[in-house]
């Protein structure tokens, strides 16, 4: 049996059920999943449509991008999810969507403020903007890098898609989805011409250290949360 099949099936399985929740299609964005106790990750292979994906298919690469395991070419963006697993030792799963509402904000440079509760305790204090750059090339990778430090869970890439993250697989997926809601509320608030309220700074802040308590127990080895 391959050694990484548990996590390979566990990609296959979550990038379809993201097919058919509508956000992603095609052959577009990529997930990841960091293999536990090895500076190696699992990730989609390019340019593959997802519904028919094997887990035979999915790539297993270090973090300095030798395989390790799959035949298939990996995801152009795979230096991307290297970086990100470089510099965020709290992260073990990370799905980059081309996910619609979201994506629409990347192209009116609208970043979404501290809109919900939930946003902050799970996103993060906001979901920033991070500047163009070509798909598949070292200066996206390098841009990614030095945005997702501030250890927020969601970002927006410029004319391009979403960046999730999450401690598992699950969790970056409910993540996605609390994206979506919040961009699809932004959208329509930013349309009505009034207003957007946030909430209070005090209850961003305390939310936000909620996530961070619990970044910090991830990437200590503690993968026990506190939840919602």
């Amino acid at each position: 049996m391959n050694p990484y099949q548990s996590e390979k099936q566990h990609i296959v399985q979550t990038a379809q059920e993201l097919v058919r929740k509508g956000y992603l299609m095609a052959t577009g964005g990529n997930i990841s999943l960091r293999i536990p106790g090895e500076d190696a990750f699992a990730i989609t292979p390019s340019n593959y449509d997802y519904m028919l994906m094997t887990p035979e298919d999915v790539c297993v690469l270090s973090l300095e991008l030798e395989p390790l395991s799959g035949e298939r070419k990996p995801s152009v963006e795979a230096a991307m999810h290297a970086a990100i697993y470089g510099v965020r030792a709290d992260v073990h799963a990370v799905i980059h969507t081309h996910q619609v509402y979201a994506s629409a904000l990347t192209l009116i440079d609208a970043p979404i403020p501290a809109l919900f509760d939930e946003q902050a305790r799970f996103l993060g204090r906001s979901v920033d903007i991070i500047p163009y750059a070509p798909s598949g090339t070292g200066m996206l990778k390098n841009k990614i890098a030095k945005h997702v430090q501030n250890h927020n869970n969601a970002f927006m890439m410029k004319n391009h898609g979403a960046l999730i993250f999450g401690h598992d697989l699950e969790r970056a997926v409910h993540n996605v989805e609390i994206l979506e809601k919040c961009s699809l509320a932004y959208l329509l608030a930013i349309c009505s011409e009034r207003k957007v309220s946030k909430i209070p700074l005090a209850v961003r802040e305390i939310a936000f250290s909620k996530l961070r308590k619990d970044q910090k127990k991830i990437a200590a080895g503690d993968f026990e949360t506190d939840g919602e």
